[in-house]
């Protein structure tokens, strides 16, 4: 089991490490002291032994075990378990990772899986301000959720652009095949980004608005705060799906446009090309009594006549757009 850090905090200010190995240290039923553990990627043997000092429930273990979860608050007693899923970039994709709490009134304990970043600095941020510290394990779960949430903007954002170019390119000629695969990759990410925000959305609405052990009323408007991070998150990723969808629907028009033009095209230059076939077809035939084969100019004056009508046709379709 990796500890990344097991320190005691008393009145806002760190006290000294846990020990979770050992017997439950001092904070056990204080009130102005918590014990803040966190963990990265523990195996059931190893949580069990974090299970003994700190009296978890078994089916939260397991979950905290075994990754793969989504967002979810579930009520053991007086303790909270709660899990989020982390998201970022990697290779043009977005991958998840998970983050299990623990929260009661005297620990809170952190199980990460498959995320790179690590609360070390919500840890710092949090210890340089004691006043707001002592607010307890609540506080801290805040923190803790609220860097979650933040990290959504970075990937979102980064979608955003990818998006914006394929529009611009849609819009100025049709798409590629390497752009059109990029495009459903995207629309599938944004779907999968969208699953995993709406039950992140609920457990925020939970930690907001419902009466739970260990989260005092004072610190629910910070809740809500991350609660509309959440929900302005999903707008924006439901937009960019919306916008997708208008990109595919343009590009088919464009590439229908430039077929009719081609099309419009190749009809006008049948069309002019038809004159000189249908006269030359006429004076092709071997028929012994044609008037027109005495005609000592005829053959200059049909000349004159296919480019005449040619120039009219071909100057007609020019002036319709066709040519």
């Amino acid at each position: 089991m990796t500890i990344i850090a097991a320190y005691e905090y008393r009145k806002g200010r760190r006290a000294g490490s846990v020990d979770l190995a050992g017997p439950p240290g001092a904070c056990t039923g204080a009130k102005d002291c918590f014990a803040w553990v966190g963990l990265f990627e523990p195996t059931m043997a190893e949580m069990q032994a974090c299970n003994a000092r700190f009296g978890l429930h078994p089916l939260a273990v397991e979950d905290a075990v075994h990754p793969h979860q989504l967002p979810k608050l579930e009520l053991y007693g007086d303790q909270l378990f709660i899990v989020a899923r982390t998201a970022r970039l990697k290779d043009g994709r977005i991958v998840y990772g998970e983050t299990a709490y623990f929260v009661d009134r005297n620990f809170i304990i952190s199980v990460r899986h498959g995320s790179d970043e690590g609360h070390s600095q919500v840890r710092a941020r949090l210890e340089e301000r004691p006043q707001a510290l002592e607010h307890g394990v609540d506080y801290v779960l805040h923190g803790l959720l609220d860097m979650v949430v933040d990290n959504y903007l970075p990937v979102i954002d980064a979608v955003r652009g990818e998006v914006e170019l394929l529009e611009q390119s849609a819009l100025e000629t049709s798409l590629s095949r390497e752009e059109i695969r990029r495009l459903f990759a995207l629309r599938r990410d944004l779907l999968g980004f969208q699953r995993m925000l709406l039950p992140m959305e609920e457990l925020c609405a939970k930690l907001a608005n419902l009466d739970l052990p260990s989260i005092d009323p004072d610190v629910r408007p910070y809740f809500r705060d991350v609660l509309d991070h959440v929900r302005r998150v999903s707008t924006l990723a439901a937009m960019l799906r919306e916008v997708l969808g208008s990109v595919v629907e343009t590009s088919a028009l464009i590439a229908q446009q430039h077929q009719a033009d081609i099309t419009r095209t190749l009809a006008a230059w049948a069309a002019i090309l038809a004159v000189p076939t249908a006269i030359a077809g006429i004076y092709g035939m071997n028929f012994a009594h044609m008037p027109e084969l005495q005609t000592e100019y005829g053959y200059f004056v049909v000349l004159g006549a296919i480019a005449l009508i040619c120039t009219g046709l071909f100057f007609h379709f020019r002036r319709l757009g066709w040519l």
